[in-house]
């Protein structure tokens, strides 16, 4: 029985320490959403960049694809 009263003593004077350090570290969620923002950011950047270079190969004169001449 002493046994028993041991943990239950160690488990409540743990969970009161627990209790008391407000200072936890920060979730998952916010570091989640910043880099699922700066992916969206990242492909928007890219496909802006590959528009850009698309239109600016079609306005080349005479624009033939690679490989299209043989």
């Amino acid at each position: 029985m002493s046994l028993i009263a041991y943990l239950h003593v160690a488990l409540t004077t743990r969970l009161a320490e627990l209790r008391r350090d407000g200072e936890r570290g920060d979730s998952p969620v916010p570091t989640a959403v910043i880099i699922f923002g700066l992916v969206a950011v990242a492909m928007a950047v890219t496909a802006l960049a590959l528009t850009k270079a698309n239109d600016w190969m079609n306005a080349i004169p005479n624009n033939t694809a690679p490989g299209a001449g043989s």
